[in-house]
């Protein structure tokens, strides 16, 4: 029989990162991720590892950029505007390749906004975490046990491709708590990274992480090749689940907590004898347009539902080629959509078909 534990997501994410080898945590405590960061506190120094509140999210952020330089396993965590402060350091370490782990742990906004579960960051997190051309792996759970999953091939596939990746949680996935089966523990050791920074022993010329080139040229050549590599990431990396698509004529699109909602309303259209379906994107970049390639020509609608004023529609148009209506259901500003409203939905497009 596994063993599972009973855990609270934010404590649950922070235990994975440890045991996925990340010894070195900088943070700064903001709502509704605090956990997090207070749990990490207590197990570092358990683990030989680091843990220090920084002064600022900004500190924070670059902390973690000069210790995944030197080619550990480094992360960070925060909420929506925390996030915000970030996304400077988080430009530095796409432009110096390095792999890191950043988590939001959404709140509504903009602004202060409120403490209460939202999904508005999903433009920032999938186009623009920071200023000039780049992407980051951003991975969207709907568990506690996919949260945990995720973490480590969150720093696998950074580590792989040389890319940061961030965990799009929110508020609701970080206070809830479920059963989760930990996966076991990997070494603490330093991955050979060739390019990290952390000391040469004469053994090989000295490395230099650098975002800063001068040369028009030199700058347009390295992003045209970081491109290629993202063209890989697309290629490969793609992630979704499915329910009950096969026959479907609505196809309800959600991720993270919005889709466990979805997921009931699908139950009760299906007891209504409206053929709907749920696909739920579990890579939010890159955006999962494989799921769609059979789905725009037999699904007759699609509907986004998210907690935000619908900032996934336009990647689920541009997966479909606008070949099929799509919809937006959903709330912000905190509030979570119902099952009810998500039929309701349902039906009226049902409706139309």
């Amino acid at each position: 029989m596994e063993d599972k534990f009973l855990m609270k997501g934010n404590e649950a994410l922070a235990e994975a990162a440890i045991q996925a080898g990340c010894r070195h945590f900088f943070g700064y405590p903001i709502t509704p991720q605090t956990e997090l960061a207070a749990y990490m506190a207590k197990r570092m120094p358990q683990v030989d590892g680091t843990y220090l509140q920084a002064e600022s999210e900004i500190a924070a952020a670059n902390m973690v950029l000069g210790a995944a330089g030197s080619g550990v396993r480094a992360m960070t965590s925060s909420s929506s505007p925390g996030i915000s402060l970030k996304t400077e350091a988080i430009s530095y370490m796409a432009a110096c390749d390095i792999p890191a782990l950043i988590v939001n742990v959404q709140r509504g906004g903009p602004g202060l906004g409120g403490i209460q579960p939202s999904q508005a960051d999903y433009w920032q997190a999938t186009r623009a975490t920071g200023h000039g051309d780049f992407q980051i792996l951003v991975y969207a759970p709907a568990t506690i046990q996919e949260m945990v999953d995720l973490v480590g091939v969150a720093f696998d596939k950074g580590d792989q491709y040389r890319i940061p990746a961030m965990i799009l949680a929110d508020g609701m996935l970080g206070q809830m708590m479920e059963p989760v089966k930990l996966p076991e523990a990997k070494a603490n050791k330093i991955i050979d990274k060739p390019w990290a920074c952390c000391g040469h022993h004469n053994k090989r010329p000295h490395n230099i992480l650098n975002s800063l080139l001068l040369s028009p040229k030199e700058l347009e050549d390295l992003i045209v090749q970081r491109y290629k590599r993202y063209d890989i990431i697309k290629e490969n990396e793609q992630k979704w689940d499915e329910y009950l698509i096969d026959d479907a004529d609505i196809v309800v699109v959600a991720y993270g907590a919005s889709s466990r909602i979805s997921h009931t309303a699908v139950d009760m259209a299906r007891e209504k004898g409206i053929k709907a379906g749920l696909l739920r994107p579990i890579t939010l970049w890159p955006f999962p347009v494989k799921a769609f390639e059979t789905l725009k020509e037999t699904a007759k609608a699609f509907i986004s539902c998210e907690m935000s004023m619908g900032q996934m529609v336009d990647d689920v148009k541009l997966a479909v080629e606008c070949k099929k209506p799509v919809s937006f259901v959903g709330r912000t500003g905190g509030k979570i959509p119902t099952p009810n409203e998500v039929l309701d939905k349902i039906i009226e497009v049902g409706g139309c078909c």
